[in-house]
């Protein structure tokens, strides 16, 4: 028997019960006597019940196979804390089991996990970043994708479509392949992916540098780079804008370039705070700024008043600095559309309502409520025009804001006044509501910068518009509907002291 189960495999089999039949008594006597099995036999016969249970076969002896337990039918958040502790190195194999297990490897737990067992000093780069490019700022979002993290540059649509998504390119990325080990590459430039650094400086600032920028250039030079950048970035050739602002285009690309050939630092950004009585949902913005293009600017809610900051900026208001300044306390009424194209007849009724703020301020300071203020007979129409037709005060802030009724249907009709020149002429016909506000303007390199007066208009929940009296220009901002993670503000406080340090900056 042990015989036959060395040359079986598998143990006693149906031919070897019919060799024992074709016997004789003798033959089986003698096998009878026999013991019936030895040590090493009896563990070939286990082997081959274990073999059975596997895959069976034609000598597979009948058994009952254990029950199973497949990784797929554990839950998920077990699987993210299996999947979180095993090494970097497996973690591609296993993306391509099933679509189950690529899904999971996706979960932000187990890369922030990841950056912290992994990158050391890296686990603090995920979330919104400004990198310091002088005056032109910007914007980067750091995000888990697939088995990297990434840094990917969030750029305005081309001008003036400002309504269009948002254009994104990848600067740098950091492999997660290793345990306790992980690799930067530059992104920049059109070769491919090389050799790059990442530096934590502190906690909210970390910088990148390229180990290899001769992997930014082009075998062109600088003037097919230039051209290249062009496209990119304005979607026109050099021959088209030549005429309309060549020197400020050369000095942004080469100031963009030689960032980017060097150390760029960057700066962690929040979205700001929602409350419920906020006008519309704050957030991100694409607003068109006449030559300058589209910049991003992210209106914020404080109280009494709205806030709009750029996130990228120009060489005359850079980028950090308040470009917008809303007063929710003042409502601005429209006058009839006929009547509103009139560009006269609109900065007399805000030139109204900036003489009232004037003499409010002034009482404050004479130790007065600005409550106290009553329209008389020699009261300029602009104050009246702010507190309603009813007489009633604007309310303390954007809570009363919201209680006033809103016109009905899609709002009331909007054109802008003959002489307003816009970017886009694609502006909504209708608006909710207008307010007071200021806009900052300045000269060339930030100088003589001066608040001058303006109107907000609400269009819709993704959509407003400031009217630049002095500038006699119309900026249209558009919602940036991209979905950010890990870019919440802790609390208000932190995000009103991320407004302070980013503006300090440029100051």
């Amino acid at each position: 028997m042990a015989v036959c189960a060395r040359l079986c495999g598998v143990g006693p089999s149906r031919g070897c019960r019919r060799r024992q039949q074709r016997r004789g008594p003798a033959e089986t006597a003698a096998a009878d006597s026999e013991p019936d099995t030895d040590p090493e036999e009896e563990r070939i016969e286990a082997g081959a019940a274990a073999l059975a249970g596997v895959g069976g076969g034609p000598c597979t002896a009948p058994s009952s196979p254990p029950p199973r337990c497949s990784l797929l039918e554990l839950p998920p958040e077990l699987l993210v804390e299996i999947f979180a502790s095993l090494p970097g190195t497996d973690l591609p194999s296993l993306a391509q089991v099933c679509t189950k297990f690529r899904r999971i490897l996706h979960t932000d737990t187990i890369w922030r996990r990841r950056c912290r067992e992994v990158l050391h000093r890296y686990r603090h780069i995920l979330g919104l970043w400004q990198p310091d490019i002088g005056p032109y700022g910007g914007l980067l979002n750091v995000v888990v994708d697939g088995l990297f993290i990434i840094g990917w540059m969030y750029l305005p649509p081309h001008d003036p479509h400002v309504d269009d998504p948002m254009r994104f390119k990848p600067l740098f990325r950091v492999h997660l392949m290793e345990r306790k080990s992980a690799t930067v590459e530059c992104m920049y430039g059109h070769r491919g992916p090389h050799n790059g650094h990442i530096q934590i400086v502190k906690k909210d600032e970390f910088s990148t540098k390229c180990n290899q920028t001769d992997h930014h250039r082009m075998s062109g030079g600088r003037q097919e780079e230039f051209r290249t950048w062009l496209r990119e970035e304005w979607g026109r050739t050099l021959e088209d804008i030549f005429h309309e602002h060549m020197q400020e285009l050369i000095l942004m690309k080469f100031i963009y370039t030689s960032q980017y050939d060097n150390c760029l630092t960057y700066r962690r950004i929040y979205l700001p705070p929602s409350h419920p009585d906020d006008l519309i949902k704050p957030g991100l913005f694409k607003g068109t700024y006449g030559s300058h293009g589209l910049e991003i600017v992210m209106l914020s809610f404080h109280g009494r008043r709205a806030r709009g900051t750029k996130i990228t900026g120009d060489p005359n208001i850079p980028a950090g600095q308040q470009t917008v300044e809303v007063d929710l306390r003042h409502r601005i009424h429209l006058p009839d559309v006929e009547t509103l194209g009139n560009f006269n007849e609109l900065s007399r009724i805000v030139l109204e309502v900036r003489e009232q703020l004037r003499q409010e301020q002034q009482q404050q300071e004479g130790g007065h409520e600005a409550g106290e203020l009553q329209p008389g007979p020699a009261q300029p129409r602009g104050e009246l025009l702010a507190r309603g037709p009813d007489g009633a005060s604007a309310g303390d802030g954007a809570a009363a804001v919201a209680q006033q009724p809103a016109p009905s249907g899609e709002g009331q009709p909007f054109v802008l006044p003959v002489g307003v020149s816009s970017r886009n002429e694609d502006y909504p016909r209708a608006c909710r509501m207008c307010f007071y506000g200021t806009g900052l303007i300045a000269g060339h390199g930030f100088t003589s910068p001066e608040r001058t007066p303006g109107v907000f208009i609400l269009f819709d929940e993704d959509r407003f518009g400031f009217i630049w009296l002095e500038l006699k220009s119309f900026s249209l901002y558009s919602r940036v509907q991209a979905t950010f993670r890990n870019a919440d503000a802790p609390s208000p406080q932190a995000f009103d002291e991320m407004l302070k340090n980013i503006q300090s900056l440029t100051s």
